[in-house]
């Protein structure tokens, strides 16, 4: 039996969609920008030039572009983050099958087992993502999960920390209390009026008095003080269980055929997510919120799957008008694409009872625009509502804030 200790390495991208604008366009490269909405938005990610002047996220827009008038900001393209991401752990994988992913730009690596050397897995994985990517990841390598996590913001961007196996607690032991797991800016005020400023301070409480501050919680919570975590990096299912979209609109919306337009672009972006990892879908929900953040929510199946958007388009209206019950205004609408199965190699194809050779042709259609937009970008090939958007959003009338980032459950 192997006792020796484990080695949990945590990764970090600095910044990361702004990052990745920078990458994507060298012109932003050492500039104060930020990915974010309009002036009804938040900030969603700035720059490290940014934050020097005092942008942090979440931030009002507006409240930024005070502090920072020349803040360039951005809108988002959560499907370039999202291929970014997939670049990014991509890399991780290389190392190691024992990869938890935790969000978009965060996950961890268990490389106990591994033949290579933890550090230098460290110091591979950083110039792999630097020199490729274009982007920068912070990492933190220690014996167990908290204590990677919080070495990997520390000292960022592009740090690379290792805290020793037995010197956990002596690592913690100095920072603020705030550090600890559950303890933020609501619950922060009680440790510090109990005389709890730093984290040694927890760890040396008797756990009766901590259990008067942290209730049933005081435990775990003095365990991750003490630097002990035992809990296991669990590897990330590849499979997805749905992709989705949704948009909040700049100025709420009652325009019935400008909603349509963004959510058949919503499921164009959603059906080449489906073809590129081979898989088909068979229902469609679509999502609208009102004002008074009411939401209403219909969903309809296909009577076979399909990865071909127009499949979808003739359910988008009906869903839509299920949905909108209200005779207001929406301030956001979403769809997504559940329900999997995976694409069967031609000619076998089969798809929502279409002809074989209809189905086949459409999808090869697909699939060669699909490789056109991604050797030329997306605006190489528009259909006709991505084009009328383009117009109406030009002109200044329905533009909507930043697509919230497409996930997967």
């Amino acid at each position: 039996m192997n006792d020796s200790p484990r080695a949990i390495l945590h990764i970090d991208a600095d910044a990361f969609y702004a990052s990745v604008e920078q990458a994507a366009d060298s012109r932003l490269r050492g500039k104060a920008i930020a990915v974010g909405g309009t002036s009804r938005g938040i900030i969603a990610s700035a720059s490290y030039p940014a934050r020097a002047r005092g942008v942090r996220t979440p931030m009002p827009t507006s409240q930024a572009l005070r502090l920072c008038p020349d803040l360039i900001i951005l809108p988002g393209d959560f499907e370039k983050y999202e291929r970014f991401s997939q670049l990014l752990f991509a890399y991780a994988f290389d190392l190691t099958p024992e990869v938890e992913i935790c969000s978009i730009d965060e996950g961890y690596l268990d490389l106990t087992h591994q033949p290579q050397p933890p550090r230098d897995s460290m110091r591979w994985l950083s110039q792999q993502v630097e020199s490729e990517l274009k982007i920068t990841i912070s990492q933190g390598l220690a014996t167990n999960k908290f204590c990677s996590a919080v070495a990997s913001k520390l000292k960022k961007p592009a740090n690379q920390i290792e805290v020793p196996a037995g010197e956990e607690r002596a690592f913690l032991s100095p920072l603020p209390v705030r550090w600890l797991p559950g303890v933020g800016s609501k619950t922060e005020p009680r440790y510090l009026q109990a005389g709890l400023h730093h984290i040694h301070q927890v760890a040396d409480l008797p756990l009766s008095e901590l259990e008067k501050i942290a209730g049933s919680s005081a435990p775990s919570l003095q365990d991750f003080a003490q630097g002990i975590d035992p809990r296991p990096v669990i590897p990330t299912s590849p499979d997805p269980k749905s992709f989705g979209e949704q948009e909040t609109f700049a100025t709420d919306q009652i325009d019935e055929t400008y909603c349509l337009a963004v959510m058949r672009a919503m499921v164009d972006r959603l059906c080449r997510k489906l073809r590129a990892t081979g898989l088909a879908a068979r229902t469609l929900t679509v999502r609208v919120r009102y004002r008074d953040m009411e939401d209403g929510m219909r969903a309809d199946s296909l009577p076979e799957p399909t990865p071909l958007e127009s499949e979808f388009y003739p359910f988008l209206q009906t869903l839509l008008r299920r949905c909108w019950t209200r005779s207001a205004p929406l301030r956001l609408v979403g769809v997504r694409l559940s329900n999997f199965h995976t694409v069967l190699p031609q000619p076998e194809l089969a798809l929502t009872g279409l002809p074989q050779k209809s189905a086949t042709e459409k999808l090869q259609l697909a699939d060669a625009t699909d490789q056109v937009r991604s050797r030329f970008g997306n605006q190489a090939i528009l259909r006709g509502h991505d084009l009328w958007l383009q117009r109406k959003r030009s002109a200044g009338e329905s533009e909507g804030d930043f697509h919230s980032q497409p996930s997967k459950k």
